[in-house]
């Protein structure tokens, strides 16, 4: 099935583009393709996953909405899924 990936801020700079086309195979889940991620990209090694959980403080959605509020990691994906990816954020 085909995704589309969105990432931002420092995501972004490690992945070199604001967003990009996934394959992924069918009944893939959310921490699926951010294990998949981690593999591909060595400036997102240990970013996104934590003993298979979504890493606190970071902001995954499924076409708009937290995966924290669905399954998290678990969340399924279907064809034409947007999933986008935010680092977290500090501010004052």
């Amino acid at each position: 099935m085909e995704l589309e990936l969105r990432f931002f801020a420092t995501f972004r700079e490690a992945v070199g583009q604001k967003s990009r086309s996934h394959d992924a195979p069918a009944g893939a889940t959310v921490g699926d393709v951010l294990a998949t991620l981690e593999g591909e990209y060595e400036d997102l090694e240990g970013q996104l996953l934590e003993d298979g959980a979504i890493r606190p403080q970071l902001s995954v959605l499924k076409n708009g909405r937290d995966v924290v509020h669905a399954d998290g990691p678990d969340t399924d994906l279907e064809d034409g899924d947007v999933v986008s990816v935010f680092p977290p954020v500090a501010g004052g």
